[in-house]
């Protein structure tokens, strides 16, 4: 099994933004990455929700 190609706090990119590796699991032979997406300026109205955690593909992410 190779050694995953990210580590934890790690910023990294995707199509759609920037963000930090917070976790990554070894599955069916490929790497997957729990990405935290970086937020934005805080808009007028103020937040919605909370942070946004993804699910990324090793292949998915690149350095930033």
């Amino acid at each position: 099994m190779a050694s995953p190609k990210f580590q934890k706090g790690q910023v990294v990119e995707f199509i759609g933004g920037v963000g930090s590796v917070v976790n990554y699991r070894h599955s069916s032979g490929n790497w997957s990455y729990f990405v935290k997406m970086e937020m934005g300026l805080e808009p007028e109205f103020g937040r919605i929700g909370a942070e946004t955690t993804v699910l990324l593909f090793e292949t998915d992410i690149k350095l930033e």
